[in-house]
């Protein structure tokens, strides 16, 4: 009866401490920088066309070569227009001769006519044909150079300096003048253009950006930029981004800036899908904290636990920007020392006390590198 009758001594056991995982808020330097998409452009393009008719007798380069301004790339057969140049040699030799006995006989009319050896109407006459021999003498010099010209024409030579593509005739293949179908194309791709597209807004802000200084600039409206392929590699040669010459797409609001780039081995073919990195300004302090740290609620809103001074756990609203690898930029709501929890959420809840666990001072394999472009190792 005395046992049955006594009070329990017994208190129910305290509540155990989470154990979490915190990353302690440090600031750190943090480039930023704005991803664009483009394609290249070769920087000089040239349509070799004819410039008279004619049958093709040889091609004189080699497809998908390198070629040199000035070199010759077609013969079309000249034996008509060696002709006609010949031809024209020869009147401009009658030409010649024609005015040298004018000449001869206008002087000789002139003295005769001071003694009224001839009469003034024959000395006119001289003076006209004279003149006229003149003009005749300038008609075939002129005939004489078009001929020339045709007949230099009758050897398509390269107008730049550049890749040459493949031919659309062959030898035989009967050509005219200013023909629609170009008879190949010449590219000079080193250097090389990348065009890329941005929305007029973002144009704005980096042309400001740029004029404050936030933008690291290179020369007068340009800036350095750099190049991801189409496999995720980084193109080694640095280019500047041109902000001059810009108009805004009626229809899409969006901007094509350009972009030029050393091409020195070719790596870079027009008409490649690529992106180009701009880099902006460095913040000296910014927050970074892992991506799985921050949720978002009902309304979207980004928020994030941490550890108070008290021990507790505390909710912040966060506003958060880019992203940066696998960690958020966040632009409010953290300052240095915070300690954010990233482990061990789903067993706390707001208020809750917490022992933490700094997960920067915990051991960790090494992650591997990232691979930016195909690798072959050797055993």
């Amino acid at each position: 009866m005395l046992g049955a009758c006594s009070r329990s001594t017994d208190a129910p056991a305290p509540k155990a401490v989470a154990e979490v995982g915190i990353v302690t808020v440090k600031p750190e330097p943090q480039s930023v920088s704005t991803e664009l998409p483009g394609r290249t452009v070769a920087y000089l393009t040239a349509d070799i066309r004819p410039q008279i008719g004619g049958i093709i007798q040889r091609r004189l380069f080699t497809e998908g070569a390198d070629v040199r301004q000035g070199q010759a790339l077609y013969q079309i057969d000249p034996a008509t227009y060696q002709a006609a140049a010949d031809s024209a040699r020869a009147s401009l030799a009658k030409a010649e001769a024609t005015l040298r006995a004018s000449k001869l006989k206008a002087e000789r009319y002139v003295e005769l006519n001071k003694i009224d050896a001839v009469s003034k109407q024959d000395n006119d006459d001289a003076q006209s044909v004279l003149s006229e021999n003149q003009a005749a003498l300038e008609v075939a010099r002129a005939a004489l150079k078009t001929a020339a010209i045709n007949l230099e024409f009758t050897r398509i030579t390269a107008p730049i300096s550049g890749r040459i593509e493949t031919s659309t005739v062959t030898p035989g293949a009967l050509v005219v003048a200013q023909q629609n179908v170009a008879l190949t194309t010449i590219q000079k791709i080193d250097p090389i253009y990348v065009d890329v597209t941005q929305s007029s807004v973002d144009v704005l802000r980096m042309r400001r950006e740029l004029s404050n200084g936030n933008i690291k600039a290179v020369g007068r409206d340009e800036a350095p930029v750099r190049l991801v392929l189409e496999d995720g590699s980084v193109y080694a040669q640095p280019g500047k981004l041109k902000f001059s010459g810009l108009s805004v797409n009626t229809g899409t609001g969006m901007i094509t800036l350009r972009a030029e780039f050393p091409n020195p081995d070719g790596m870079l073919l027009p008409g490649m899908y690529v992106r180009a990195q701009l880099e902006e300004a460095v913040d000296q302090a910014a927050i970074l904290v892992p991506q799985k740290a921050v949720t978002r609620d009902a309304l979207g809103a980004a928020t994030a636990l941490v550890q108070n001074d008290a021990g507790k756990v505390e909710r912040r609203a966060l506003t958060v920007g880019r992203a940066i690898g696998n960690r958020w930029w966040v632009n409010d709501g953290l300052k240095a020392g915070d300690k954010v929890i990233v482990d061990g959420l789903q067993k706390i809840k707001i208020g809750d006390s917490v022992r933490a666990v700094d997960m920067n001072a915990v051991p960790s394999k090494a992650a591997p590198q990232p691979v930016t472009s195909p690798q072959i190792s050797a055993r």
